[in-house]
């Protein structure tokens, strides 16, 4: 299972929320480089990066600091937030980016998104399944959908769909645990490479995802709070 530290972004610092809520924004560091630096120096290849400015603007806008991640590490970064054309993607993928993330562009422009598995391929592209219970968010988690979030990757997946980041809204900043009861129904109906996402708390959570079957997960709060060190994480890598 690939392990994904997570950064994101608001003003140029790295940040947490919780349940998605700008008002609930924790500073954890100014210099989202040297945070990266940090996780590559522990033996860790992969970095979830995500544009919570570009998620509330509907266009990305911090793509500066996915490109001096990208110039200045060699992990792999997965980009999302604010990805809503393919000028934004190619935007993302010239300045860097390993893979992109589509959350909302996928339930409001469909055809925008089997553009991108096209053009990009769909190696590069991860469909972001987001959702409360069992229900697709988006724009930033500030909008709610009637999407059942299997049905959804379902639908994407028989359009050649390879990956996708599923995140329990309830979970996500709580240090409480992670939705397995969701991720095990997902392992279960469908032949999609899942990433959990949200409520990751201590080493024991991410062994539990690896032996469910997750191909990848991220953890964010969980090493910011102290819960789980690099070292830790490390040995997972």
């Amino acid at each position: 299972m690939r392990i994904i530290p997570a950064i994101d972004i608001i003003n140029g610092k790295c940040v947490r929320l919780t349940r998605g809520d700008y008002s609930t924004k924790k500073i954890y560091a100014d210099d989202p480089l040297e945070m990266a630096k940090q996780f590559e120096d522990n033996g860790i290849k992969y970095l979830h990066l995500v544009d919570l400015d570009g998620a509330k603007a509907n266009t990305i806008i911090n793509y500066n600091v996915l490109e001096k991640i990208a110039n200045q590490t060699n992990l792999k970064i997965d980009f999302g937030g604010g990805l809503k054309t393919t000028a934004d993607a190619t935007i993302a993928f010239n300045s860097g980016a390993y893979q992109i993330t589509g959350g909302s562009i996928a339930v409001k422009y469909p055809s925008v998104f089997l553009e991108w598995l096209e053009q990009f391929g769909s190696d590069k592209i991860i469909l972001g399944a987001d959702c409360i219970d069992n229900k697709i968010a988006t724009n930033g988690w500030l909008e709610h959908s009637d999407l059942d979030v299997i049905e959804f990757i379902n639908a994407y997946q028989q359009k050649g769909l390879q990956s996708v980041i599923c995140t329990a809204i309830e979970n996500d900043g709580m240090l409480a645990g992670t939705a397995d009861d969701l991720y095990r129904k997902i392992l279960a109906e469908t032949n999609i490479d899942l990433i959990a996402s949200g409520g990751v708390n201590n080493l024991e959570n991410l062994l539990e995802l690896k032996s469910m079957g997750c191909e990848g997960a991220i953890v964010g709060k969980a090493f910011y709070e102290g819960r789980i060190s690099l070292k830790q994480l490390s040995t997972l890598c």
